[in-house]
């Protein structure tokens, strides 16, 4: 007997995946980082662009909403004032998170983070819950001067020293995170605001037994605008660590024992 009843195909949920690039004067990356971006192949996952801009005198807010105009993919989070990084990413976050992304990558506009890599963060994030890419595992690699890469190499040292850190690149601010990650962590408790707050933040995910997978990068220095990199943050980075070390000898953590995945 023939069955008049015929299959139908199962499509894989889609995951929604928005990109977080905080911007501050960086009229002339977001210009080819964005198509670069949208034009990704990311399998069933949906990807969009939330552009957090600090009031940008180069006029890359006005820039975002005009690309936001056109491409609904795109959205813009518009800031007062340069507020800092770590405010930034989390303006970012949240925007996702009430629009519904399940989860949220983390990148510079200046294409030291190059969108090609995307893609395999996102598969990785199948056995993962936060993606690192990575410059310090196999595969990795850094292309700026040894003065910079000195100091990165040291204070990705100095974090996991201090605070027991397992992924090698601690201080990394390109990364995919699930929501539930995210709404893991109270973001409105997160003290550090420029650069330290990515060493905080994977304080917090740690702490809390999230896994974590790194996927090797190469990190490029950036092609256009300058680097905002000052003394001023890495003195902040040193004493994030202090202040955190200090609460991890307290006993004022969650879990120390999440699990480093790497993809190679």
């Amino acid at each position: 007997m023939q069955s008049d009843v015929q299959a139908t195909a199962v499509r894989p949920p889609t995951t929604r995946v928005t990109v977080v690039v905080p911007t501050y004067n960086e009229r002339e990356n977001i210009e080819r980082l964005v198509p670069q971006l949208l034009a990704l192949n990311i399998g069933a996952a949906h990807l969009a662009v939330c552009i957090v801009d600090d009031h940008s005198p180069d006029g890359t807010g006005e820039f975002a909403d005009q690309l936001a105009s056109i491409e609904p993919r795109v959205e813009v989070v518009h800031r007062s004032g340069k507020l800092g990084l770590g405010t930034a990413y989390i303006a970012g976050m949240r925007h996702a998170l009430s629009y519904g992304a399940d989860a949220v990558l983390t990148m510079d506009a200046d294409f030291s983070h190059h969108p090609r890599y995307i893609p395999a963060m996102v598969t990785a994030l199948s056995s993962a819950d936060l993606v690192i890419g990575s410059r310090y595992v196999p595969g990795g690699q850094v292309l700026y001067p040894i003065h910079r890469r000195l100091l990165s190499r040291g204070a990705n040292a100095f974090a996991r020293l201090t605070l027991g850190l397992r992924p090698n690149d601690c201080t990394a601010g390109f990364r995919l995170y699930r929501s539930r990650v995210l709404n893991s962590v109270p973001l409105e408790q997160i003290f550090s605001n420029g650069y330290s707050f990515l060493i905080e933040m994977l304080f917090e995910v740690q702490c809390r037994g999230w896994q974590v997978s790194e996927v090797p990068i190469v990190f490029e220095d950036r092609r256009y605008g300058e680097s905002k990199i000052s003394k001023n943050e890495i003195t902040k980075a040193i004493y994030t660590c202090i202040r955190l070390l200090a609460r991890r000898l307290a006993g004022r953590t969650l879990h120390a024992n999440t699990d480093i995945l790497r993809s190679e």
